[in-house]
């Protein structure tokens, strides 16, 4: 089954997540050989308790050279100890000063994409023209992969998300050939693009992420060449693609509430709290996958050692048990304690940059137009919500002040 742009709605999505709630919060599916997990809390215990679920789903997949390479620096796949060596590692290069010494650039970007923009008239593409290129502009700089990479990386990420997981029933078994077929060309491009890059900078380091990786040591162990490939190539796939979706849901959200806009010009310290409801109620990454690694029990269900559980952040940030009002977009919310990033020893490591980013574009926006629309004479390109929550193009309409 390919859904059809018109099927990709929200509501439509949240219909077939109503339908899958009926059947309970925890239920296990035989059509797609995995375990449903939808509640709030449930949700939230499964992602805390990485020893008794896994997030190193491989042996679920196709053993496969190309997701092995991508697989040994993507710690967001691994498990502890492995998982901690690695992200112990990222962490000491990869630091909150750094991040927040980044956003006198993100601001200089943004407003130089924005002058771009403009320079072609008051309509224009968020995603094409901002949206995208500013988290992946900010990501590659900081790498120090150049920015002429741009199109290559866009391609494969692009292609990565619309290809993997598309079919809402489809088996694991499925899932897994498609992954084979369609998904492992893609990565043996980008691992063999960024081993060639990685090699090169270990030979001539450079001011960038990429060589800190590298020469970065806790207890006498670096990283070495293919493991950097893995965690550069999860920053550049999932890294720019979570705050591209971020704006762009956030942008969406406001027009069908548009007098949130309002709100936020007269008082901009609302833009953080608006970004968190997005981010509840648009969840760019609409699930998860992890595998059990002993008998359990979630939500009155006994769960068997080895099974694939899916946890489903979309249903858990709309769960009335701990969200008033779930399907109503409220900037005032608080608490808005959202399952978006994650939780646990896997919560996300990028939240910090992808919440700067989409915070710096959302207030340099307010500041430059008085009034933005999102143009009902062109159709609104929405991804896949079954594989990722977001937009791929928004055309909109702006007025200068």
């Amino acid at each position: 089954m390919s859904l059809k742009q018109s099927e990709r709605t929200l509501s439509n999505f949240l219909a077939y997540l109503d339908g899958l709630r009926a059947r309970g919060d925890v239920h296990y599916d035989d059509k797609i050989q995995a375990w449903h997990v939808l509640g709030y809390h449930d949700v939230q215990n499964v992602l805390a308790d990485a020893e008794t679920y896994s997030s190193d789903v491989a042996p679920l997949a196709p053993k496969q050279e190309d997701f092995d390479l991508f697989k040994k620096g993507n710690f967001v796949r691994a498990d502890d100890p492995g998982h901690r060596r690695l992200r112990g590692l990222v962490s000491r290069a990869f630091t909150p000063k750094m991040i927040t010494e980044l956003e006198p650039r993100i601001i200089e970007v943004t407003n130089q994409l924005l002058d771009d923009a403009d320079a072609n008239g008051n309509r224009w593409d968020l995603i094409e023209q901002l949206g995208y290129p500013l988290p992946f502009i900010v990501i590659a700089e900081m790498l120090g992969i150049p920015v002429t990479d741009r199109a290559f990386v866009r391609r494969l990420s692009d292609t990565f998300f619309e290809t993997h997981n598309v079919d809402p029933e489809a088996s694991l078994d499925s899932l897994g050939e498609s992954a084979v077929n369609n998904v492992a060309p893609l990565l043996r491009e980008l691992n063999l693009h960024l081993l060639e890059f990685v090699r090169e900078r270990r030979k001539k380091p450079a001011d960038d992420l990429t060589s800190k990786l590298l020469a970065v040591e806790v207890d006498g162990v670096r990283m070495d060449d293919e493991e950097t490939v893995g965690f550069l190539g999860l920053l550049l796939l999932a890294g720019h693609v979570t705050a591209t979706s971020t704006l762009g849901n956030t942008v969406l959200a406001l027009h069908e509430n548009p007098e949130v806009w309002d709100e936020l010009r007269a008082d901009p310290t609302l833009i953080p709290a608006t970004i968190e409801e997005s981010m509840r109620f648009r969840p760019p990454f609409p699930r998860l996958g992890r595998q059990a690694t002993r008998d359990t029990e979630i939500g009155g269900q006994k769960i068997p050692k080895d099974a694939f559980v899916l946890v489903w952040m979309t249903t858990a940030n709309r769960d009335v048990r701990v969200f008033d009002d779930p399907d109503r977009f409220d900037i005032h919310r608080d608490p808005n304690p959202h399952l978006t990033f994650g939780k646990g020893i896997h919560f996300c490591l990028g939240a910090p940059l992808a919440r700067l980013e989409v915070r710096v574009a959302l207030r340099l926006l307010l500041d430059r137009y008085r009034d933005i629309r999102v143009r009902d004479d062109v159709p609104v390109n929405l991804r896949n919500p079954w594989a990722m929550i977001g937009v791929n193009q928004l055309p909109i309409e702006v007025s200068r002040y």
